[in-house]
């Protein structure tokens, strides 16, 4: 098995399906979020879920993609228009549906630039991500 190197990146990660990259960028996103809580010295793990949770749950998703709004590129507000409008037969549970799409957006540009091997940019919206965090109730 190979671990992530450069060379298996996907050749045209924006003609993947929106709720594709959406897939993959729920889980990169959610990686980043725990690895940023771990990195902030939380050790236990009902904390360390509590505090995930905050940051990934559709609503706070929905907050930093507006965060990000006036920021993105026309690349990237392609790919946010694209989750956006993905129709997912997903039923959202505890969120309403224009959150749930806006969150899915949100992951699908994580997936995008996660796929095209980006971190910078990755970066910049997990610091985002994490000041809307830090500033919602």
């Amino acid at each position: 098995m190979t671990l992530i190197t450069g060379d298996n990146r996907i050749k045209r990660p924006g003609e993947l399906p929106a709720l594709v990259l959406a897939y993959v960028g729920d889980a990169v996103f959610e990686l980043l979020v725990r690895e940023h809580l771990v990195a902030a010295g939380l050790v236990r793990v009902e904390r360390l879920h509590d505090e995930t949770v905050k940051f990934v749950q559709a609503a706070a998703q929905a907050r930093t993609l507006r965060a990000l709004e006036g920021t993105l590129t026309e690349e990237e507000q392609a790919v946010v228009r694209r989750g956006r409008n993905a129709k997912s037969s997903h039923t959202p549970r505890s969120a309403g549906v224009l959150e749930y799409r806006h969150s899915t957006a949100l992951e699908s540009l994580v997936g995008y630039l996660y796929l095209k091997g980006d971190a910078a940019r990755l970066n910049a919206i997990l610091a985002a991500a994490l000041k809307t965090g830090e500033e919602s109730p």
